[in-house]
């Protein structure tokens, strides 16, 4: 495993890739690694492209490779596709729009499932972002699945948010909605050589008066992926708000934010697997008939759980 981590360290792409299939299965290695390849990340910019299904999220990701491949940098894509809630099954057909770039060595590009993660992302997204950063990916992109108004955990990952919008899909009703549209960072109106993008420009700018004013005041801006147009300003709108990250209190506070949200995370997956071990050994104990024929509730039940648990722990 050592051996492992190393080579993936030196950026080989067979061994990132196989620590991120560690992360995606589960495995009891993943606390080890992820422990030896922190100290290691926190350099690269990391950036999320989401927006409605149809919004043209992969080709915009197609062409912010290009552009930042031009730069010199080195480019991870992490590609989330929804898994299938009958059989756990994924396409991940997100990538197919990113083939020109599938033997570049300079860009490592991997699609995962959400795996019933219900916020875009997978619960795996983080780790394999962080394994991209320590191997020394510069940019890391994240395309999240198609989401809707509340599907918001990119926030908890991204150093900027990108929300893609298009004409004629109905965002000139979804932008006057709380959530999704109050987590980005820049505005992309994608396929902008359609009608009505002139329109979803303007109502979004709206909505950004009627905002409370910050520091920072995500830029709208109009492209068409599929011609190429637009791209530089959309990776130049990034830039600056990465610029003003790295500059300003309210950066330095964002990320205190999304450094409380990993432990945070990592404390409820623990929790949740102790309480499931204990209760696992416990429901086999005739507890359930107990709660059928009402000699026993389940609230008491689970407070017993709770305090076998942390007793047992502590």
């Amino acid at each position: 495993m050592d051996q492992l981590i190393q080579r993936a360290l030196s950026g080989e792409p067979r061994s990132v890739a196989r620590l991120i299939s560690l992360v995606e299965s589960d495995s009891p290695f993943v606390e080890r690694v992820m422990k030896q390849l922190y100290p290691h990340s926190g350099k690269a910019q990391i950036i999320g492209i989401t927006g409605s299904p149809g919004a043209g999220k992969s080709t915009l990701v197609d062409k912010l490779i290009r552009r930042f491949k031009k730069d010199g940098k080195q480019v991870g894509i992490i590609a989330v596709d929804p898994s299938s809630p009958f059989s756990g099954g994924a396409i991940l057909g997100d990538r197919l729009r990113m083939q020109d770039h599938a033997l570049d060595p300079d860009v490592f590009i991997r699609s995962m499932g959400t795996r019933g993660s219900l916020g875009g992302v997978s619960r795996a997204t983080h780790e394999a972002a962080l394994i991209l950063d320590a191997c020394g990916k510069d940019v890391i992109l994240i395309e999240t699945v198609g989401v809707g108004q509340s599907e918001i955990d990119i926030v908890k990952i991204a150093d900027t948010v990108c929300l893609v919008l298009v004409p004629g899909m109905g965002d000139d009703v979804q932008i006057m909605k709380a959530g999704i549209m109050e987590i980005a960072d820049v505005f992309l109106v994608n396929k902008a050589d359609r009608e009505g993008a002139d329109k979803v420009v303007a109502d979004v700018r709206i909505m950004l008066d009627l905002s409370p004013q910050k520091a920072w005041r995500p830029p709208v801006l109009k492209t068409a992926a599929e011609k190429d147009t637009g791209i530089d300003e959309a990776a130049a709108a990034i830039d600056s708000h990465s610029a003003f990250l790295q500059k300003t209190e309210e950066g330095r506070m964002r990320r205190y934010a999304r450094l409380e949200m990993e432990v945070e995370g990592i404390l409820r997956r623990e929790i949740a697997s102790l309480v499931e071990r204990a209760w696992a050994e416990r429901k086999n104990q005739g507890v359930l008939e107990a709660l059928e024929e009402r000699r026993m509730d389940p609230y008491s039940l689970a407070g017993d759980l709770l305090d076998g648990v942390f007793s047992a722990r502590g």
